[in-house]
């Protein structure tokens, strides 16, 4: 082997010994993995959503697109529009927005975290219902978690970073 010049990868697997048969079949084992419907016993799909200190449990089943939380319509626990908008994007995202009613009980955290929370579940439990739409969730970044969380308080100092007022005398 050292006596040959390698100069292309075909030339490296016939110093190695491998054949072209071997690398077909060894790419079709290498493909994506295949994402299957995860559905419970009562047709639904189930997804946990966090975002900051909130977490989100949540349930999608086929339906006239309504969404309840903690037992509350949307528009009652959620208030304000920009809210409402956030917990809407990946149903919006999927063109599934009346398509599916939606189930959660969120805890934790303030009303923002908590549809952001909400947010992720739903993403999360469209792929489990419907697993090719893995795809534009992915792209919209709503299966990604946030992982951003307030920094914590440090000894000596006002806050997480802030110092007290500095005074030379």
């Amino acid at each position: 082997m050292a006596d040959q010049e390698v100069q292309t990868l075909e030339d490296l697997g016939d110093a190695m010994g491998v054949t072209s048969e071997a690398v077909d079949n060894s790419e079709a084992v290498a493909d994506a993995p295949v994402y299957v419907q995860k559905i419970d016993d009562h047709g639904r799909a189930y997804a946990t959503g966090k975002r900051k200190d909130a977490i989100a449990r949540v349930w999608i089943k086929p339906g006239a697109g309504r969404i309840s939380v903690n037992g509350r319509e949307l528009d009652v626990y959620f208030a304000r529009p920009v809210l409402r908008m956030i917990l809407k994007q990946p149903l919006v995202a999927a063109e599934r927005k009346d398509q599916y009613d939606v189930m959660c009980t969120v805890s934790g955290g303030g009303l923002s975290g908590q549809a952001g929370a909400v947010r992720h579940g739903i993403s999360k439990a469209l792929t489990f219902y419907e697993p090719e739409l893995r795809g534009i969730l992915k792209k919209g970044g709503f299966l990604t978690r946030d992982s951003r969380v307030v920094e914590r308080k440090k000894y000596g100092k006002a806050k997480a970073r802030k110092s007290f007022q500095f005074s030379k005398r």
